[in-house]
């Protein structure tokens, strides 16, 4: 919601920016979206290897 506010007060004030802004957006997000895949399989990696050090400590736990 605040991101739509602050939308219609950059068109309020400049609507070329906004409009630019609006184009552009799309673009911007197909090109970072590797990065955010590789940042969801790095965190996937250290929570796997997390849970594989910490195993043995949740099984002792357990008997």
């Amino acid at each position: 919601m605040l991101k739509l506010l602050l939308f219609c007060l950059l068109l309020v004030t400049c609507w070329p920016v906004a409009l630019l802004a609006l184009l552009l957006y799309p673009v911007i997000w197909l090109l970072l979206l590797p990065f955010q895949l590789v940042g969801i399989v790095v965190g996937g990696t250290l929570a796997l290897i997390a849970a594989l050090f910490t195993l043995p400590v949740r099984i002792l736990r357990a008997v």
